[in-house]
């Protein structure tokens, strides 16, 4: 027995305020988008939530797909039946038979929506829980904290019924907060850092420093794949791609102490400024944890952040390392993040990194380097920009803009 309709609930906080139907236009854009190949679907729209008949469209992918479109908050398969009440008993007990793991404990609650139904929500509960009850043998009612809870919605034209209620991604709606850039290396900490902005409505681009020949061309790889990853939340994503070969060796040739780390991060963060400028972008998004290496320490943080004007959000600033790890995890990245191609981060470490730097000596030190305000602007001019997509051919999947 197969789901016929799918109940697809949309988080509370597009509910709120002047931006609920913005918020939801956005929302049923990016559904519709799921069902594009499957013109006979039919959408009911109600406050809060989407009806959607299936029409034969599969399921266990579209579900899949769903699960990836923030701002909604649950979905639910769900079973239609005619409003007569052998049909509605027929299809309850077919559903209960058919969940994946058999309940013990159940209880079944009605919602009487079509208030000319000839029996009211109590009556229901009682003709129905019965009917389940003498078709599996074993199972019993808890109506206080049953396995599962079969509902029943008596609508205007048939009856709905479901149990499962499946998490969603939640946050905003895809692009509802404004545009930024994610900083993003080869690491764990970034892809994660850009997932948590685009779940709060953000539109990401990306930016990736590569040191070429020092760092690989599989390294530059892995950074693509990333951004694939994450753009199977949004089905693509605008890549920039930074040769930083110049800046980083021409810093390291004239200084080589504790505050070179530093100096190279404050680099490129000069950098991704005026891209996110020509971009429209409205912020920065790092993957910055507190106090996990000598650059994220809170003086470190000020020292480099110091530098540009737009805002960092830093989403990950208040974890721990295996909460991220966990969520790398469960968004795809992780097993990516973990290949062994170091980014440009890792060249030219010093000894013993500066946690402390001083911001006036930083910025001395910056003014001793005539060159690099030439070789920042350089590095801009030579980015490629790439559009990596989602679901295409890896030979497809990346669409050279300039």
């Amino acid at each position: 027995m197969k789901p016929e309709c799918m109940i697809i609930r949309m988080g509370e906080l597009t509910l709120k305020g002047r931006n609920r139907k913005r918020f939801e236009r956005s929302v049923m854009i990016q559904i519709k988008k799921v069902f594009a190949s499957y013109p006979s679907i039919r959408y009911i729209p109600e406050y809060g939530r989407v009806y959607v008949e299936l029409e034969g469209a599969p399921y266990e992918d579209t579900l899949k797909d769903l699960k990836r479109i923030f701002g909604l908050s649950s979905i639910s398969p769900a079973y239609l039946a005619p409003l007569e009440l052998k049909s509605i008993q027929e299809t309850a007990l077919s559903m209960m038979q058919g969940l994946p793991k058999p309940p013990k404990t159940f209880k079944v609650s009605v919602k009487r929506v079509n208030k000319s139904f000839p029996y009211d929500s109590q009556e229901m509960n009682r003709l129905v829980g019965g009917y389940v009850l003498q078709g599996m043998p074993g199972l019993t009612v808890d109506v206080h904290q049953p396995d599962i809870e079969l509902r029943l919605e008596l609508r205007e034209e048939r009856a709905l019924l479901f149990a499962e209620v499946i998490e969603g991604a939640g946050g905003y709606p895809q692009g509802t907060n404004g545009k930024a850039l994610l900083l993003l290396s080869g690491g764990i900490d970034s892809p994660v850092a850009g997932w948590l902005a685009m779940r709060k409505g953000v539109e990401l681009e990306a930016v990736h420093f590569h040191s070429y020949p020092f760092t690989s061309e599989r390294a530059k790889e892995k950074v693509i794949d990333l951004a694939r990853q994450l753009a199977s939340y949004t089905d693509s994503i605008k890549l920039h791609l930074v040769p930083f070969t110049d800046v980083q060796t021409a810093i390291h040739g004239v200084y080589k102490d504790n505050l070179l780390v530093t100096l190279i991060r404050r680099a490129m963060y000069r950098i991704a400024e005026k891209i996110a400028d020509q971009n429209g972008a409205e912020a920065l998004v790092t993957g910055e944890s507190l106090g996990q290496v000598a650059s994220q320490t809170l003086p470190s943080m000020n020292a480099i952040g110091r530098v540009v004007s737009l805002p960092i959000l830093q989403p990950l600033i208040m974890m721990d390392k295996q909460e991220i790890i966990s969520i790398a995890e469960t968004i795809g990245t992780f097993a990516i993040s973990i290949l062994p191609y170091e980014d440009c981060c890792t060249l030219f470490l010093p000894p013993s990194p500066s946690t402390n730097p001083n911001l006036r000596m930083v910025e001395k030190i910056e003014d001793s380097m005539s060159f690099l305000p030439e070789l920042i602007e350089q590095a801009v001019q030579q980015t490629e920009t790439i559009r990596v997509v989602f679901g295409a051919k890896k030979e497809a999947a990346e669409q050279h803009l300039f």
